[in-house]
């Protein structure tokens, strides 16, 4: 019995060890196969295809008798989100990705959390009381990541050669240069550009599950969606239909481990452990991945890593912790403010349960 409660006390440190495991691999087989060829506008594609049909089924089973009517109001508000995320957010992503590193793409999406905030403020969903501590810790964490974004950007540094990397340092300066062209910078702006529109679909995503609460048949809307918008923008701009060949091969498998990995495992064990630690626990895992994919990165993609990447890098994740310790305050006190009326609240499935949707994105904030 004993072992039963340390199992159960150490399992969400696992399963979100393993989930940043995966999202790491997203980064890395994403650059891998773009390298390779393979156009990101077809990838888009494959990617919301294999979530649309692996979460399908789990929408219409654990949602079949809670799932409200769509509207025609609520139909748009779907468009909306699926060109803001799959569309947009996925295809800017992919783009700045090719154009950097998985490792600096990585590290630089990291300044999500405040992005979202300022989105918050500007859209008055965010109070903000400067004589507050919270308060001004979210302030100050939004201004040090931002910080460490541009450090990131304006100071590159020498390159830092790991053990399995010293081999190849022709080849990291000759890379190192190449990344200092007019590509790079495009690089950085796409992964900005991604970062604003996956800020943007949180909020709006938050705000349709209050009138939508089903969350996995909302997932499989969007990703429905996504498919036929990003479909065809795809059209539009692949004119070779040879880019739409797919064999079993690397492209295949970025398809189908994006699709499975990250829309529909990352939503089942972000939802249970959200249910059991709460959602500035998951958040506070991030970080992580972006250490990952620099290790694996360097070893795998012979990616260049500089000290001023990863001097910025930290200072990035100072500012994101400074701001969810505001954000986990917030949250506690909302608990305390609505202690009396939790009591009397049903118990719900982790993945089901419409207060766990609306805290994964509001802790992102």
């Amino acid at each position: 019995m004993e072992l039963a409660g340390k199992w159960r006390k150490v399992m969400p440190y696992l399963a979100m060890v393993f989930l940043q495991f995966g999202f790491a691999g997203l980064f890395l087989i994403s650059v891998a196969s773009l390298r390779q060829g393979m156009s990101h506008y077809v990838l888009v594609v494959y990617r919301n295809a294999v979530a649309a049909v692996v979460m399908a089924p789990f929408a219409l089973w654990f949602e079949r008798k809670t799932r409200a009517k769509m509207t025609l109001s609520l139909f748009g508000k779907v468009l909306a989100l699926a060109l803001l995320e799959p569309v947009l957010d996925q295809n800017f992503f992919y783009m700045g990705a090719n154009s950097t590193s998985a490792s600096f793409s990585s590290a630089l999406t990291n300044i999500l959390p405040a992005v979202t905030f300022v989105n918050a403020i500007l859209l008055r969903m965010e109070r903000i009381n400067i004589r507050e501590r919270r308060s001004q810790a979210k302030i100050a964490g939004t201004l040090i990541t931002v910080g460490g974004a541009l450090l990131m950007i304006l100071f590159s540094g020498p390159v830092v050669n790991f053990p399995w990397t010293k081999h190849s340092a022709g080849h990291a300066i000759a890379d190192s240069a190449s990344h200092s062209s007019g590509r790079w910078l495009m690089g950085i702006f796409m992964i900005l550009l991604s970062c604003f529109c996956w800020s943007a679909f949180f909020i709006l995503q938050s705000h349709t599950l209050r009138s939508y609460p089903s969350e996995l048949s909302l997932t499989t809307l969007i990703c429905g969606m996504g498919v036929m918008q990003s479909g065809a923008v795809a059209l539009v701009m692949e004119h070779d239909m040879k880019a739409w060949a797919i064999g079993f091969d690397m492209r295949l498998f970025t398809a189908v481990y994006s699709g499975i990995m990250c829309s529909g495992v990352a939503y089942y064990v972000q939802g249970i452990v959200i249910q059991e630690r709460g959602p500035v626990f998951v958040t506070a895992f991030s970080p992580l991945c972006m250490i990952i994919v620099t290790v694996l990165g360097s070893f795998i993609l012979s990616e260049v890593i500089t000290l001023g990447r990863i001097i910025g890098a930290m200072v990035i994740v100072i500012g994101v912790y400074a701001l969810i310790w505001g954000k986990s305050n917030d949250h506690v006190n909302q608990v305390e403010r609505d202690d009396d009326f939790e009591k009397h609240k049903a118990f719900e499935l982790p993945f089901t349960a419409t207060s766990i949707t609306k805290e994964s994105n509001l802790d992102r904030i």
